[in-house]
């Protein structure tokens, strides 16, 4: 099994949902989340004043697949997020070990 965590901007959330939807995947977690990367932020103007927000708003998805679903799984994560701009955001991929669903008892791929 592998954990997806995808970090992509948060008006791309409902593309990157749909592309996952018509994959076959089923469950996804969103957190709203703040940061920068090499976009570094930027300034703005407030009655008169600059000010440097230096975390942008982000949105951090995270999906448990089956092996054989994760490489469709960042392919559709990464062609539904993408603008083509700086920002975008990344993927990671993890190795889970063991997954449990508690209302079952169902352990692993069953899990999922």
């Amino acid at each position: 099994m592998k954990k997806i965590e995808a970090i992509i901007k948060p008006f791309k959330l409902d593309e990157v949902k749909e592309a996952l939807h018509e994959i076959g995947v089923s469950g996804i977690t969103v957190t709203e989340a703040k940061g920068f990367g090499r976009q570094k932020g930027h300034t703005e103007l407030y009655r008169g004043a600059e000010y440097v927000v230096d975390f942008l708003p982000k949105v951090k998805l995270e999906v448990v697949v089956g092996d054989d679903l994760a490489e469709r799984t960042v392919e559709a994560i990464a062609a539904a997020a993408q603008t083509g701009r700086i920002g975008d955001g990344k993927i990671f991929v993890s190795t889970i070990e063991s997954a449990l669903r508690i209302r079952t008892g169902e352990k692993d791929d069953a899990a999922i």
